[in-house]
């Protein structure tokens, strides 16, 4: 009796683990927010292309809405650029095709010859489309 409650212990202990264990699907939403992260950090414009839904809306803790095309430009532009942008306490949220990811921005925005820090809150709406998680909305905004 003693060896079999040790062992529903056990069980019962692996599979919490198990189940708090990240989905691939999850891991697969947070590759796509980090490669996402990279692209903006390093202008890589084509990434920022593929990982980007055309209808795309993308929202500042200013209040100022960017469509896919504008918030590329501001990129490309350097009118948004980054010195270190990072993405801290993220959770994925999955619901079929759709994960909402939440996160901290900490960045060393760069605004002409000057370093901002900006440290704002996201919340991120990515879709699986064709097989490819895309980003379709973004709001920020300030805590």
């Amino acid at each position: 009796m003693k060896k079999t409650k040790l062992l529903i212990g056990f069980l019962c202990l692996f599979s919490g683990y198990v189940m708090a264990a990240p989905s691939s699907g999850e891991k697969d939403v947070a590759v796509a927010v980090d490669h996402l992260t990279q692209a903006m950090l390093t202008k890589n414009i084509p990434k920022l292309n593929a990982l980007t839904a055309e209808n795309l809306t993308y929202g500042h803790s200013s209040g100022k809405i960017q469509d896919k095309k504008a918030f590329i430009a501001d990129i490309e532009s350097g009118k948004s650029a980054f010195k270190t942008l990072e993405m801290q306490g993220q959770t994925i949220t999955l619901s079929g095709d759709v994960a909402l990811v939440r996160h901290h921005f900490s960045a060393q925005a760069i605004k002409g010859e000057e370093i901002v820090p900006t440290e704002i809150e996201n919340f991120q709406i990515w879709q699986k489309q064709q097989g490819k998680w895309l980003l379709v909305g973004r709001q920020a905004f300030r805590f």
